[in-house]
């Protein structure tokens, strides 16, 4: 069906005139279609300097603010289509803002041997040689000695190695038990040691730091599972109870029953930590529930813990678990 040809204005509601084309879509709505972000070739898929890329007449500082690009520090742009991530973080300090004898190092250099502890947005750590002044948001600097065989290159970033990564960690992590969480997710991923922290440590001896280092390796473990196993297992330490194994293999008659978190096989004693995703479902629930049975049937005791606990009563879940080492003979 043929519509007839329109006037060249109309008027709409309230008297506002629209401007329509020949094929009848509005001039003034044809105006408000976003355009594409620019992309020019040179830039996509690239880290860079948004000063440079302006400089350059490769964008204007409005294409800047465009989709096509996101700021992973400020004044350095990538494309949006790369994911951000830490590591782009790194990428970015080491291009243009790390200097000469400087490398990534502390949680930054365990994000990327592999330990993905550390978010997006968080600052990265480096060090830098003394009297170089680096304060760029986003970036925390360590003026610190650094001998040169305690530096990698790793996919051509600079780099602590992993002995210095964890000496650097031990220095700077919130306490004791949180440099112990970031060494046990080295170590469970063989990318450190503990015996080779400890030699590292004490071949240092009355250097600033070893101490700490080694107080760390000595609670460091590489079979810890995930970080609230590797907080409990140092704080029930810390709080005077032996030390407990981990990823305890529980049998009966030869055979497999269950694997857990944190025990003292000798007493037949196990510790678990609770999750959130424990009480995901019904299913979970039942699963969890027929394995503490098995687990029970082998004679075994086990004491359940959750973050909450953790968090609000942990001297009380520490006075239960004495009690039945105590009572199996492990006190």
């Amino acid at each position: 069906m043929a519509y007839p040809a329109r006037s060249a204005s109309s008027t709409g509601h309230g008297g506002v005139i629209h401007r329509v084309s020949d094929d009848c879509a509005p001039v003034a709505m044809l105006d408000r279609v976003p355009r594409p972000p620019r992309r020019p070739a040179p830039l996509a898929g690239t880290l860079f300097l948004g000063r440079d890329a302006v400089a350059s007449g490769l964008l204007t500082p409005a294409d800047l603010r465009s989709k096509a690009w996101q700021q992973v520090l400020r004044g350095i742009y990538a494309d949006a289509t790369i994911t951000p991530t830490h590591g782009l973080r790194c990428l970015a300090v080491t291009r243009f803002i790390l200097p000469p004898g400087g490398a990534i190092a502390g949680r930054s250099a365990a994000y990327l041997y592999g330990v993905p502890l550390v978010g997006a947005d968080e600052p990265v750590d480096v060090l830098v040689p003394y009297g170089v002044d680096v304060r760029p948001a986003g970036v925390r600097a360590h003026h610190t000695p650094v001998d040169s065989s305690d530096l990698r290159i790793l996919r051509d970033i600079p780099v602590t190695t992993p002995t210095r990564t964890c000496f650097d960690l031990a220095q700077w992590a919130a306490g004791l038990v949180e440099a112990v969480v970031m060494i046990d997710a080295l170590a469970s991923r063989r990318v450190v040691s503990v015996p080779e922290l400890e030699t590292y440590a004490r071949e240092r001896a009355g250097q600033r730091g070893w101490r700490r280092l080694l107080d760390a390796a000595l609670l460091a473990d590489a079979g810890a599972a995930s970080p609230p196993e590797s907080r409990l297992r140092v704080r029930l330490v810390r709080a005077g109870l032996p030390r407990p194994q981990t990823q305890v293999v529980i049998t009966r008659g030869g055979r497999f029953v269950a694997r857990s978190d944190l025990g003292w096989p000798e007493y037949q004693v196990a510790v678990e930590y609770d999750g959130v995703w424990h009480a995901e479902s019904s299913t979970q629930i039942h699963a969890d529930r027929r394995r503490l049975n098995d687990i029970v049937a082998t004679g075994w005791v086990v004491l359940h813990v959750t973050a909450k606990r953790l968090r609000d009563d942990f001297d009380g879940f520490v006075r239960e678990l004495r009690a039945v080492l105590r009572a199996r003979g492990a006190l």
